[in-house]
């Protein structure tokens, strides 16, 4: 799914009015029953005797005030404030509100001053109701001010429920809005339209956005499927369209020989948990790099894996090549010492496959930052965010991470995927895709590591970089997601993940079975 920008979506607005040969309004008027009937669905009629519907003076107020009309018609108490600092208003906001003055079942407060709305609340304090902000939409682009901010910060002090049609009043979509939170309207819900905003799958506005959902209003899609944009959502329906079948004829080597370096003193748990990922994911074979007196540790718990001893109990000194190995995930538990280091120097100078790194070899290159030139192009980094803040350094905001991202992987030639809620892979060709799986109960030792050792075992099969990561970061969540509803999110642990890879993949192939009956 394409993430558009501001102006983007207008354009689809307008497309899909030219196209269906239809208003603005009427536009505004289809938002408004979607927004309307998912609202009653998520708040039954008996917690909504009383709606009060805060509005701005441009579109975003005018779908407020024909949310009003529509949930009036089905005999919901609305009242309505308009915020009208001046007299500016748009003239679809307009039109709605000429419709709303015939109602006289609607009481229509114009606010002036934030008084008014408090003397309001005050009088009604012991009723119970849900407030709809309707206050600011997409279009904003410069903190609010003066009544606005006023009316944002009480109704964010009150004990209310507030859902925000399409976006949080205040918030910006493809901007850092950062530094005036204390005027972003702290919504339970938001109920945005068609297509995700960039700036909701930045943590900076999880506290303001609630739980999101996207309700389609029909927009033109053939706008949106020629419209260029280089962020994207990953959806489980493009996803399964990247899993490949298994030849009836196959046999191991068809799917690759994958390469661990991992684990070290303390840190064995490191290598065994990226080791069972990597065979889970289906690569044909496997050997695991560790320092010699932890080799029994994998052949007690992966009988399936291959090992390789390092010389010494310590730290790991050597990453020999003695074979083709089809893909190489290198960096889980190993250390940071010195002949580690220089080991890893001599890996990526020599070897020109398909790689990942992931830990303590981020962690070395962090050190070591013109040893970046090394790597083949493709390589893959799964960084967490303090492991990706030691590469690039600090930054003031998501969105200017989000830009740090994109230039770290087109100047590298790279791949980096981002690890955390939505996590992110940005593209050598500086293009960013926002994963759609997972949950909290993923933030937890080894969840890394796993990831580390299923996109080796995807490289190892023949997936590009592109594909396994997609593919590697949709699947990882969805194993997360599957563990949490068989246990909790609470009790999730690394291992979890490992075993619910199968459950995962056969999710998958449910979509394509159902997709091919159709």
């Amino acid at each position: 799914m394409k993430i558009l920008s501001a102006e983007q979506i207008k354009a689809a607005d307008l497309a899909t009015q030219q196209s269906e040969g239809i208003s603005s309004v009427a536009l505004m008027d289809r938002a408004a029953e979607v927004f309307s009937a998912r609202l009653i669905e998520l708040y039954p009629r008996i917690r909504m005797e009383l709606v009060l519907i805060v509005c701005g003076p441009g579109n975003n107020g005018g779908d407020g005030l024909a949310v009003a009309r529509l949930l009036e018609a089905l005999g919901i108490r609305v009242v309505v404030f308009v915020v009208a600092e001046s007299e500016k208003r748009s003239a679809d906001f307009l039109i709605q509100l000429d419709r709303l003055k015939g109602n006289e079942a609607v009481t229509i407060h114009i606010l002036t001053a934030v008084k008014e709305l408090d003397n309001w609340l005050k009088e009604h304090a012991t009723e119970d109701f849900l407030i709809v902000d309707a206050i600011f939409g997409i279009g904003l682009n410069k903190a609010p001010l003066g009544v606005f901010a006023e009316v944002i910060a009480l109704i964010n002090t009150l004990n209310k429920p507030i859902v925000s049609i399409d976006i949080p009043s205040g918030m910006f979509v493809d901007t850092s809005s950062i530094q005036h939170r204390k005027h972003i309207v702290h919504a339970q819900h938001t109920l945005s339209f068609e297509v995700p905003k960039l700036a909701f799958l930045f943590p900076e506005n999880a506290a303001f956005l609630g739980a999101w959902e996207l309700l389609s209003i029909g927009l033109n899609h053939e706008f949106i499927e020629n419209v260029k944009v280089n962020t994207h959502f990953i959806l489980r329906e493009e996803v399964r369209l990247l899993l490949t079948s298994r030849p009836v004829f196959a046999h191991k080597g068809v799917f690759g020989h994958a390469f661990i370096v991992a684990g070290s003193e303390g840190k064995i748990g490191a290598a065994v948990l990226a080791a069972s990922a990597c065979m889970r994911s289906g690569a044909g074979k496997l050997t695991v790099r560790l320092p010699a007196k932890y080799v029994s540790v994998i052949h007690s718990t992966l009988p399936e894996a291959m090992t390789e001893s390092d010389a010494y109990d310590g730290p790991l000194s050597e990453i020999p090549l003695k074979q083709a190995y089809q893909a190489i995930g290198i960096g889980p538990g190993i250390g940071t010492a010195e002949e580690t280091a220089t080991a890893l120097k001599l890996c990526i100078q020599n070897y020109k496959g398909p790689l990942v790194l992931d830990a303590d070899a981020l962690n070395i290159l962090a050190e070591h930052k013109t040893w970046l030139a090394f790597l083949s192009p493709g390589a893959v980094l799964t960084p967490h965010p303090k492991e990706f803040e030691r590469l690039v350094g600090k930054w003031d905001n998501d969105f200017e991470k989000h830009q740090l991202l994109i230039n770290f992987a087109v100047k590298n030639r790279v791949y980096v995927v981002l690890k955390g809620a939505n996590t992110c892979i940005a593209f050598p060709d500086g293009s960013t895709s926002f994963n759609t799986s997972g949950n909290p109960g993923m933030a937890t030792a080894g969840s890394g590591d796993v990831l580390t050792g299923l996109l080796t075992g995807l490289l190892a099969q023949g997936y590009s970089s592109t594909t396994a990561c997609i593919l590697g970061v949709y699947l990882h969540g969805l194993a997360g997601d599957i563990a949490a509803a068989e246990g909790s999110i609470e009790a999730m642990i690394a291992s979890d993940l490992v075993r619910h890879f199968g459950n995962a993949y056969m999710e998958i192939r449910k979509i394509v079975e159902v997709a091919g009956t159709e």
